[in-house]
């Protein structure tokens, strides 16, 4: 990132020391150490009182580092997004596997577990469905360009939109029909012990 050169070439144009900076911004003289070797950044409010310090516009001050930024915001979204979709992947598994050896070896004790991880699971999956929607990420194709990091065409972004109705009824089909595989895999279990 450059806001740190740009921080040091604007304050040493204006003869201003880190110290006199720091006052003027309401910072430490060590803040302003950071921020010009790039080991932390400004948070918004200090770009602004810097830029106007300078006598520099906003976009002229920061120039390519928001590109950058955005770049660093995105890998850690999508880094988040991958850990909670884990997470949601375990928790169903565990879901599925679970019921049955609960409820076997610690009676209502274990349905109790089981009942609280199904809450768990509901939470998970509530807050991927959140974070899709915040980021308009719904189809498949949507999803995985999302975790590459990359964006989809004007036109794959259209032929996607086309395609969440229908998708959404064959989730909800596909859905019902494992929920019916699973509890008669259950029922089975169960008469035959």
């Amino acid at each position: 990132m450059n806001i740190g050169v740009q921080i040091k070439k604007y304050r040493e144009k204006q003869n201003i020391s880190q110290e006199e900076l720091a006052l003027k911004i309401f910072v430490s003289r060590q803040t302003i150490s950071n921020w010009e070797n790039n080991k932390s950044y400004p948070d918004i409010n200090s770009l602004i009182m810097l830029s106007e310090i300078f006598n520099v516009s906003l976009d002229d001050f920061i120039k390519n580092d928001i590109e950058e930024m955005r770049k660093i915001v995105d890998k850690d979204v999508i880094k988040k997004f991958n850990l909670v979709s884990w997470a949601f992947s375990l928790e169903l598994i565990s879901l599925v596997v679970s019921a049955y050896p609960l409820a076997k070896f610690f009676d209502y004790i274990g349905i109790f577990i089981w009942i609280i991880l199904f809450f768990l699971t509901l939470i998970t999956g509530h807050i991927i469905e959140r974070f899709k929607k915040i980021n308009n990420i719904q189809t498949f194709k949507e999803i995985l360009a999302f975790v590459d990091g990359t964006k989809l065409s004007y036109e794959e972004t259209q032929q996607e939109l086309g395609k969440r109705l229908y998708q959404k009824i064959l989730y909800a089909i596909l859905a019902g029909v494992i929920a019916l595989i699973v509890s008669l895999i259950i029922i089975f279990i169960f008469n035959n012990i």
